[in-house]
Order: C-alpha cells, then structure tokens, then sequence
C-alpha cells in the first residue's frame, strides 16, 4: 500500500530535531533506521502528520571510548556496530548479540538506537543491553537526561523517552576480557525471537568470578535472570554448574503463549538457551 500523506523533514542537528518534534505535536514520529516504521506507513497502521528524519545528523553515528564507558551513537548501524574494534573488544555482547538480527541488508540500514526504541520484546538488542546494566542518554525540550536500562523498557513497545524526545545514545560499561554469548531460537522463516538469552560471563581461574544474563520474549520487556547469575558466581566452571543454575532462568519471567510457542515451551526454551549461552561464553 502507499502511506498517507505527511510532512517530513530532515534536521542536522539533534536541537533541530527536538524542536521539529515539538512543532510537530503528538502526531511527529522519528524516522531512524526505518526497518520498522517503514512498514508501519506502508500499511497504514500509523498515520503520522510529520515525519522528523534523524539520517542527516552526523552527532547521532559512531563509537567513542569515554573513561571507562564505550559510547554507541543511536543512529550507528547495526552493520557497523558488528564491525567496530571497541565494541568488540569491550562489549562483545552487543556485537555478538547484533550479528544475530534479521538479514544482511537489513543490518546495513537499521540502527542501534532505532531497534531499542522500538522496544519489541522479541527484539534481540535489548537484553544485552539489560544485561550489560548500559545507560540510555536522551535529549528533549528541557535538555539532556540519562536513563538506566532498568527503567528504560517499561512494557509492550513503550519505553521511557518522552514524546518530544530522541534517543541520542547508549553508553556501555567496559567488559574487557568477558566472554560473550547471544543464544536464539527461532521460526526459520523469520528472524523474531520465540526466546533467546544474552550472556557475559568473566572466568579466572576456572571459577566463574561474575555473569550477566539478559532473556528476549520471556515477558512484555527484557528481563535479567538474576537467580542463575546469583547461582554461578563464585562456582567452579563446569558443564553440570551450568546446567544446574540454568533452572532458574524462567524464574520471575511472564512468557506469554501464542502461535509460536505455549508459555511452558518458553520457560523451557529459556533454560536451554541458558545453559547453551553460558558455556559457549566461558569458552
């Protein structure tokens, strides 16, 4: 179909954007990537009056090291992203997490920032990004504000920025010298997760020392199974401690049951995925 008619217009800077954003009302939608909204106007399931274009803002690409944070542009492309030295050497969870969304030419035009938006719960970048405890750095009408990625996510599509605000950026703690996994299970006919577990696990010694696990589609928003990363830290590193503590992956989560999978499927899936993430992280 042809999506209705609306204004558009591209800013060069993230202070012309905000300010579009607030000419604009509460029928201005942001264009990131594209990969979801364009759809979305195509069969006129949104019908913006204004269409605010982030592509020509320069500021909003890249990543930079800051101190002990790595800094990820919203507007980076997930192609970029899997292909960045930083990232792969500090956060190999995001890239390895990134490499896993949709298809080649679809990572070559979505963004980083666009997809977390987004907030799909079977989307694949935001339970790293839970995992990985990042910081969400957000620009609207009254400045610069920062959210942490517990707050970020709040339910079903729906997120913390404000409706005359951009997501600008994503800052990620270091993990240097962490193992890394993003485990998914899926339809072969598409690349949505039923579930899919995100883990950074640190081993010295052969005793595993700490560990992030970050689950998709196990509820409205990304949890973190907290009950199998209490469970591993401070354990000898073997198959049977990993499979014991992936157990408790489905603890605390709500899945919910639909063409793809029944909610006890899920909770299964969760505690396979776990065990299968954690040790291909620990090497």
């Amino acid at each position: 179909m042809i999506p209705a008619s609306f204004d558009y217009v591209r800013p060069t800077s993230v202070a012309e954007a905000v300010q579009a954003l607030a000419d604009g009302g509460d029928d201005a939608k942001i264009l990131a990537g594209g990969q979801s909204f364009i759809p979305v106007l195509r069969l006129r399931m949104g019908d913006p009056s204004l269409v605010v274009d982030l592509g020509g803002i320069a500021e909003l690409r890249g990543v930079r090291e800051e101190g002990d944070k790595i800094v990820v542009g919203a507007m980076t492309t997930h192609h970029d992203v899997t292909r960045d030295d930083l990232l792969n050497q500090h956060v190999k969870l995001i890239s390895e997490a990134t490499k896993t969304v949709a298809d080649f030419q679809v990572r070559h035009r979505g963004t980083l920032g666009g997809a977390l938006a987004h907030a799909d719960p079977a989307g694949d970048l935001a339970a790293p990004t839970l995992a990985l405890d990042a910081e969400f750095v957000v620009a609207g009408p009254d400045g610069e504000r920062t959210v942490a990625s517990g707050d970020f996510f709040q339910d079903y599509f729906t997120t913390a920025i404000g409706p005359q605000e951009i997501l600008t950026a994503i800052r990620f703690p270091k993990y240097t010298g962490w193992g890394a996994r993003y485990e998914k299970f899926n339809r072969v006919a598409q690349a949505w997760s039923i579930v899919a577990v995100a883990a950074a696990v640190k081993v010295e010694g052969g005793s595993i020392t700490d560990a992030r696990i970050g689950l998709t589609n196990m509820a409205g928003v990304p949890v973190r199974a907290r009950g199998v990363e209490s469970a591993l830290v401070g354990q000898t590193m073997s198959e049977e401690t990993v499979r014991a503590a992936a157990q408790a992956a489905a603890e605390g989560t709500s899945p919910t049951s639909d063409a793809d999978a029944g909610s006890d499927y899920r909770e299964h899936l969760a505690k396979v995925l776990t065990g299968r993430a954690v040790l291909a992280a620990a090497g």
